[in-house]
């Protein structure tokens, strides 16, 4: 009778099912040919990569970034991961996802095995609807259709259900590894088969064999033959764990197999603080032994047997064998589909179980202290404000000695490893110190009237008065490469504009940032505010930095283009200030000085050809071509030894040309420079318009009309006129420093200081006002009145 059930049971899944296997060449019969695998790696987005994988077993992964040298993997699917969210079948999207994972990990070399819940779900699926289906007719035969409404389904037995629904749930399994030209095999154990010695080991062997003939274990407890769950006495230290759901069987086949990694995948985040949900829960980044006391753990999964305290006492004694553990959710749609690999490449997702605990904070810890801290220094008067960036000034230059060897040691470090230009920003010098110690003390001056400061002020009503004031942003998150006197630059500035302030500096320059630190907390230590400045020391990669979307209100990259484009394109719900290039551009018109033209482009191009508003593409008249003022041009870059590449204009007006530009918007950040030859300064404009970065841009001309006429078209952050494309910097124009050079068009623009760290806020001061008192009957009447605003200081 039950075989009976089972088989029509399971037409309306195959009458589902079939369509879709046959569209994605998924038959059982059908070998897919290695032309068809290839195609199915080009659309996927997971690399297909190697690593190395040789690994002792016996102590699990210290850090996330060690994962990737995991070998040997098991991944439980959860039952709410497994089936669809409405429990109406099998979510099988999602499937297919997860075993394109685990074929693309099992094909770098990997040993992967999947545990897998869903039999008993699927089988109660399946005889629910076959009940239903079986009723409907009795009910229709008997008594006409207006009793359908009355049915009951009756409790179905879960033994049953597994019975039901285990055959079907392999059946997929194994069409969705075909795709991929991977075997898989199915294993069905109880707790008997770990307890009974002789089981075990042919369990064990069975397990080993599959591994070394390259096909994946599909492991499930035999729900069908199961007995009932026992008390957890088991898990409270000792040295066994009973098989009573899948949690505690993939922990047990974790640590059986000697496997490196296990990855729990749920309908949730991750292990939070407090159940998920609720108004205060965090999600726990790192889990350590011990911590479980602090943790309120919630109710189960939707349809699993175990809830997450089960998950983590099965991860915790995983863990205590050698296993490292990561639980994290296997059903969102943004993340699901690369969760495994993420989890695998290192990248923060989930919670992450370690038996090693940080001697310092989490970057979470680090971002609350620095919130806190910044609203404190924010509530500073402005002249404790600017009395710490005078004492981070002079400190810079008395404890020089300790700086430059700091430095030292990291430039020892780099060399070898480093570019020349990526060497020259990493070191420091006692002219760089004294430089930095004087923008410092121009940004404390100019600090003395910006946070607070009125912008406007209006008289709604009688007793009823607006003022708009400046406001710190809140918490910044600047990430920089290479340049350690970045640090006390941006440090001043934050101080300056009240802001909290994460630092991720390059680990090239970890010696220098780690000392320019400690002077900068301890410079805030005289008011007590030293944790409003973080230096980022953990493992954390950039990418999950940008994440933090609930500590970090302003990520600013400073860097290289391609360190930018990335900042940007990983940044979730956090505005980025920046600019991805620095293509600048510099034109020479045909009235150009002789006298000029020369040292202005030397100096653009030559005097620091790594930074950002170095020029890039030089623009020349075509009334230039075959003249003194051009061969000096093309002599001093010979001289200078710049490489110089032709655009496609410039090219056909030579016989014997240099190089053609592979493309116009090129950033070399080296000594190679386009040249390209335009006919009229509006042809210059559209060019740069065309291939520029909206960064800097320069004209070279003595005529004054031709020159405003290009510093008001061009449409970029800094437009000059006879003069070098390097003037774009904060500490040039004067503001004492900078946090960066932002081409957008919202907020700040150009080189950015303390202004740009600014926002503003609304105050309203009344005497019981309330709306109704304006409306058409009421007794008061809008002013709207403009009231003077306090003159800002500009000493």
């Amino acid at each position: 009778m039950l075989r009976q059930v089972c088989c029509s049971g399971f037409q309306p899944f195959r009458q589902r099912l079939l369509p879709w296997l046959q569209s994605t060449a998924l038959s059982r019969s059908h070998r897919v040919q290695p032309s068809a695998i290839r195609h199915v790696r080009s659309w996927s987005n997971i690399p297909f990569i190697t690593v190395p994988l040789s690994r002792t077993h016996g102590k699990s992964f210290a850090h996330r970034s060690e994962l990737k040298h995991a070998k040997r993997i098991v991944v439980k699917l959860g039952s709410a991961v497994v089936t669809r969210g409405d429990e109406c079948g099998l979510a099988l999207g999602r499937l297919a996802s997860i075993v394109e994972q685990v074929s693309v990990l099992q094909n770098q070399g990997r040993e992967m095995m999947l545990v897998t819940s869903g039999a008993v779900a699927f089988g109660k699926q399946r005889l629910r609807h076959e009940i239903l289906l079986s009723q409907s007719v009795r009910q229709a035969l008997h008594s006409g259709q207006n009793q359908l409404k009355e049915m009951a389904i009756p409790v179905l037995e879960a033994r049953a259900c597994a019975a039901a629904g285990q055959s079907g749930l392999m059946a997929l399994y194994e069409a969705m590894f075909t795709q991929y030209s991977i075997c898989a095999a199915q294993i069905l154990v109880t707790n008997l088969d770990f307890h009974d010695e002789q089981k075990r080991r042919n369990l064990n062997g069975t397990l080993h064999e599959l591994l070394r003939m390259n096909i994946v274990p599909i492991v499930n407890t035999n729900d069908a033959v199961v007995p009932p769950a026992e008390p957890n006495s088991d898990l409270q230290g000792v040295n066994v764990i009973s098989v009573k759901d899948n949690d505690s069987l993939a922990a047990r086949l974790a640590v059986e197999m000697k496997t490196d990694l296990l990855i729990v995948l749920s309908d949730v985040e991750g292990l939070f603080d407090s159940p998920p949900g609720s108004d205060d829960a965090k999600l726990i980044d790192i889990f350590y032994p011990g911590d479980q006391q602090s943790v309120t753990f919630g109710t189960k999964s939707r349809v699993g047997m175990g809830g997450m305290e089960a998950k983590v006492k099965a991860a915790l004694w995983a863990l205590q064998g050698g296993t490292s553990v990561v639980i994290a959710n296997g059903t969102h749609p943004k993340v699901s589909g690369h969760v495994i690999t993420d989890i695998v490449e290192g990248k923060k997702v989930g919670t992450f179980f370690s038996e090693v605990k940080p001697a310092g904070p989490t970057v979470e810890q680090q971002g609350e202290m620095a919130r806190s801290g910044g609203r404190m220094l924010a509530t500073l008067e402005p002249e404790q404000r600017a009395e710490i960036i005078h004492h981070l000034a002079d400190l810079l230059t008395d404890q020089r000695e300790e700086i430059l060897l700091a430095n030292k040691k990291d430039l020892e470090e780099a060399e070898g490893r480093l570019a020349a230009p990526l060497l020259k920003r990493l070191s420091l010098s006692t002219s760089k110190l004294n430089s930095l110690a004087i923008g410092l003390r121009q940004i404390a001056a100019s600090s003395q009237d910006s946070v607070g400061r009125v912008l406007r002020r209006t008289r709604i009503a009688k007793n009823l008065e607006l003022e708009q004031v400046t406001v710190p942003i809140g918490v910044l998150l600047v990430i920089f490469e290479s340049r350690p006197d970045c640090l006390p630059q941006v440090a001043a500035l934050a101080i300056a504009s009240g802001n909290g302030l994460l630092l991720k500096g390059g680990k090239e320059a970890t010696h220098s940032n780690r000392i320019l630190h400690l002077l900068a907390q301890e410079a805030l230590s005289i008011h007590g505010v030293k944790e409003a400045i973080q230096l980022v020391n953990t493992r954390e990669e950039v990418e999950d930095l940008c994440r933090l979307d609930k500590m970090i209100d302003l990520i600013i990259p400073r860097g290289s283009s391609q360190l930018v484009r990335d900042i940007q394109k990983a940044a979730k719900g956090i505005p980025v200030m920046g600019h991805s290039e620095g293509i600048c551009h510099m034109y020479v018109d045909s009235e150009a000085s002789v006298d000029k033209v020369t040292r202005l482009v030397r100096d653009s191009k030559c005097e620091y050809p790594a930074a950002c508003n170095a020029l890039e593409t030089l623009l020349i008249h075509r009334d230039l071509l075959r003249t003194p003022l051009f061969d000096q041009i093309i002599d001093m870059l010979r001289v200078e030894q710049v490489k110089i590449h032709a655009g496609p204009k410039f090219a056909s007006y030579l016989t014997f040309s240099p190089s053609e530009v592979k493309s116009l918007r090129t950033e070399y950040g080296d000594l190679e420079l386009c040249i390209e030859v335009v006919d009229s300064v509006q042809e210059a404009i559209d060019h740069i318009h065309k291939y520029g970065s909206s960064h800097t841009d320069v004209i070279v001309t003595e005529n004054e009309k031709t020159a405003e006429f290009f510093l008001q078209h061009v449409d970029s952050a800094c437009v000059f006129w006879n003069a070098s494309t390097r003037f774009s910097d904060g500490y040039r124009f004067g503001l004492g420093a900078e946090v960066g050079i932002s081409t957008s068009r919202i907020h700040a623009r150009g080189p950015v200081g303390l202004e740009g760290l600014l926002t503003t806020k609304w105050l309203l001061r009344g005497q019981d006002h309330v709306v109704s008192d304006f409306s058409e009957h009421g007794s008061l009447k809008y002013l709207h009145e403009n009231l003077p605003v306090p003159q800002r200081n500009t000493n």
